[in-house]
């Protein structure tokens, strides 16, 4: 006597159910992201420290400066002082940095792995949820930096208006630092996979290493301008070339811009080629 299969017997692929799709990691990632109370915070006083350090730079400005319209030109580093956005570089790299290194950290990895074998989609939906987030939390940043450097100033008539030359781009450059970070320091946690070693290795890499190259020399300088602080200091400024300082080689616009746009994107290519080869 033969026994027969159920006629509506599950199948090993029905269990297993339809595979997630890249929405769902989005979602999936925002999730963890906004469940997070460390994120608020980290994000509101990165944010507070900011733009209380654009005040400052107004308000010493603002004590030394002339009065009238037209006394003074767009001077970018008091509504984008690099000490605030020093800070914000720091943060944001260090955030996409533990993003996934604390995975590893925990053996969460293993679980997201299993439930998603395609390891590169789950490396491509965090990168995107961080350039999302941290685009939007630069964005404000900027704006509010900006804003309140210029409420200052107009207390001696010397604030500048929206419209002004050099003012979109600085507000534009300073919304994408965040991100731009946030996505380097995530390609070094995917290849360090140690929170210590990969925060440090951000740092280094964002904050420290380019002024080790002066911009005295010509194969100086052109290491120092393919290095993220250097492209956005370019950016704020609102002036061309140094006129008469054969000593200086300034950045082109252009090439600062390719900076933004190099570094995030190797950054991811790396984080997906090491998670793809690399055991959990």
């Amino acid at each position: 006597m033969t026994r027969t299969a159920p006629a509506h017997a599950p199948s090993a692929a029905s269990a297993a159910g339809p595979p997630a799709r890249f929405r769902d990691l989005l979602a999936a990632e925002w999730i963890k992201m906004r469940s997070l109370r460390s994120t608020w915070w980290t994000i509101a006083l990165t944010a507070l420290f900011v733009t209380g350090s654009a005040a400052v730079a107004s308000l010493a400005d603002h004590d030394g400066s002339a009065s009238g319209p037209g006394a003074r030109g767009f001077l970018p580093f008091d509504a984008f002082a690099p000490g605030g956005y020093m800070t914000l570089m720091l943060v944001s790299g260090s955030v996409g940095a533990v993003t996934l290194v604390s995975e590893y950290g925990s053996g969460l990895i293993r679980t997201t792995t299993v439930a998603v074998p395609a390891r590169h989609a789950v490396v491509l939906a965090k990168a995107v949820v961080l350039a999302m987030v941290w685009t939007a939390v630069g964005a404000v940043i900027s704006l509010a930096a900006f804003m309140v450097s210029r409420a200052v100033l107009d207390g001696r008539h010397a604030g500048v208006a929206l419209t002004h030359p050099g003012v979109a781009r600085a507000l534009v450059a300073s919304a994408l630092l965040a991100p731009v970070c946030a996505l380097v320091g995530l390609g070094l946690g995917a290849l360090i996979r140690h929170t210590p070693g990969s925060v440090a290795a951000t740092l280094f890499t964002l904050v420290m290493l380019p002024p080790l190259f002066s911009t005295s020399r010509q194969w100086s300088a052109d290491v120092n301008h393919v290095m993220v602080v250097s492209a956005w200091k370019r950016l704020v400024q609102n002036w061309g070339d140094l006129p008469g300082t054969s000593l200086v080689h300034d950045a082109t616009v252009p090439a600062s811009w390719a900076v933004y746009a190099v570094w995030p994107s190797a950054a991811v290519a790396l984080a997906v080629v090491v998670v793809r080869r690399r055991d959990v």
